[in-house]
């Protein structure tokens, strides 16, 4: 036995203490950096899927089978046979699968005059009928050519004859896309299609014309686009925005956009594009983008200044101070996102049973509940939710303040941010066309991604601005059901001839009955 002066034990305690706290403090940052690598490498190698992947039977151990998948309303099975679907192999194209105004081309097939002799008695062949042997789907690529307009001019005999002043008249011609330029209306729809839609940039454009002998430079192909943005499609933009504004469910978004040469500004430094769109309202969809050189929600509150009603969000602090008009409505979706980021680091015999396993089990039991609404009027879904969304809201809500509060993990983030969107998430009940993710925008915003991954990034503020009015009008034509090639064709064809106070019936929903689109 040693004995040991009461200081000099006091003092040992105290250094004992502090070293088994720096080392819970040192796992604890391990076990955080763990997580951080597992979770980058499933970022980078694993599935981007957050689609649960247990099967159903561990999926339901967490709740009581009967209450889980009881529908007192459901009718009762018939009993059938399963009989093996059969599927006939077609060798013909179905023109039921094809547009019906698409041009057919007929190809005969005859004998040549020496072949037209019977082979039995020589006698002439006469034909006795036709068959359609098979049908083709025939590709051209984009066709060019080149449009002269012609003006005629017309004069007066009679007026010639008695007088020096004779009288002309000259038969009118459409204004032009682009003054100066032999830019036509389907040429600039084609490049901004290509560029918007398929994701083309330029550049690539610009190798495909030359492999047709064609010199059309990227410099100009950017000069078309600019000037009919700038001309054409603002003013579109414009009413569109301003039809927005007046609506009363909207969704918001941002997404990095680099501009390189921004004045003031390294290359480097990050500029966004924010999405804005209309929401399950019933009403003719919108789309807006708008290019702004930074993420502050001062330029989300400027876009939408005037408008009053509910704003889908996701976690992003800039859209909580909006103003007093506006119901920020939080996305179910990214809270579920954070549990499963939790969940995927664990090893997988392990995930069962976990807390974080939990979680996300409630937000699938949610979205199954909306699944079963989506359907509904909003008057229903509204009623509905308040008897069946809402008890679970209510539980999931009480089983996250009963579990022990987590430390610095992506469980703990995961539960904190719930927290911390959960009044906000509240509000999907207040309202039958409020949705209860973000995820209609979060689609457009990969459109988006999807080009930018393509074109890289914007040379300059004026390109930068004219991409995001191109992106919008194409996009808000997409949505409402329009052909973006054909809408713009007859943009461009009609708006430089007609006065700016007639700009409304260019707007995409007034066009499907005129273009017979849709």
């Amino acid at each position: 036995m040693v004995i040991i002066p009461t200081t000099e034990y006091t003092a040992l305690k105290d250094e004992n203490d502090k070293l088994k706290s720096k080392v819970s403090e040192l796992e604890r940052r391990v076990n955080w950096f763990i997580e951080q690598i597992k979770k980058q490498k499933n970022r980078e190698y694993g599935q981007s899927s957050e689609k649960s992947e247990y099967d159903l039977y561990r999926q339901i151990s967490l709740f009581n089978e009967a209450e889980h998948f009881t529908d007192r309303k459901a009718p009762e099975p018939e009993i059938t046979t399963l009989v093996k679907e059969y599927k006939r192999r077609r060798t013909r194209l179905t023109t039921d699968k094809l547009p019906p105004d698409l041009p057919i081309e007929i190809i005969e097939h005859v004998l040549p005059d020496e072949g037209q002799v019977c082979p039995e008695c020589g006698d002439k062949l006469h034909c006795i009928g036709k068959e359609t042997v098979r049908s083709e789907l025939k590709i051209i690529p984009a066709k060019v050519s080149v449009t002269e307009h012609v003006r005629n001019a017309y004069g007066c005999r009679r007026c010639e004859s008695k007088s020096e002043n004779a009288t002309i008249v000259k038969a009118p011609v459409p204004e032009p896309v682009i003054k100066g330029s032999f830019a036509s209306p389907e040429a600039v729809a084609h490049v901004m299609v290509q560029k918007f839609v398929m994701g083309v940039p330029l550049y690539r454009q610009e190798k495909e014309f030359e492999r047709r002998n064609i010199e059309l430079t990227r410099q100009t192909m950017s000069n078309w686009i600019i000037k009919c943005a700038d001309d054409w499609l603002t003013p579109i933009y414009e009413l569109l925005h301003h039809q927005l504004i007046k609506r009363e469910v909207a969704s918001v978004d941002e997404t990095e956009y680099q501009v390189l040469q921004e004045p003031g500004r390294a290359a480097q430094q990050k500029s966004y594009l924010w999405v804005y769109r209309t929401g399950n309202d019933g009403l003719p969809p919108i789309v807006l983008t708008e290019y702004q050189p930074g993420r502050h929600g001062k330029h989300a509150a400027a876009f939408l200044k005037g408008f009053k009603g509910y704003l889908h969000t996701d976690g992003y602090a800039g859209y909580n101070n909006m103003g007093s008009d506006i119901v920020k409505v939080a996305c179910l979706a990214h809270i579920r996102r954070k549990f499963h980021d939790a969940l995927k680091v664990l090893p997988v015999d392990k995930r069962v049973d976990t807390n974080a396993f939990r979680a996300k089990r409630y937000c699938d039991e949610l979205f199954d509940i909306e699944r079963k609404l989506a359907d509904l009027s909003a008057v229903e879904r509204y009623k509905r939710r308040l008897s069946e969304l809402k008890p679970v809201l209510d539980e999931f809500h009480a089983w996250l303040l009963s579990i022990r509060q987590p430390g610095k993990s992506l469980f703990g983030t995961a539960v904190h941010y719930a927290f911390e969107q959960w009044p906000f998430l509240l509000n999907v009940l207040l309202d039958g066309r409020l949705e209860i993710s973000n995820n209609r925008i979060e689609r457009t915003v990969k459109m988006f991604v999807i080009d930018r991954k393509n074109f890289l990034f914007a040379n300059t503020p004026n390109g930068a601005r004219a991409s995001a009015v191109t992106f919008s009008v194409i996009e808000t034509a997409i949505e409402n059901g329009i052909n973006p090639y054909d809408y713009l064709v007859h943009v461009f064809r009609n708006m430089p001839n007609m006065k700016l106070s007639e700009v409304e019936r260019l707007l995409p929903a007034n066009c499907k009955e005129v273009m017979r689109i849709g």
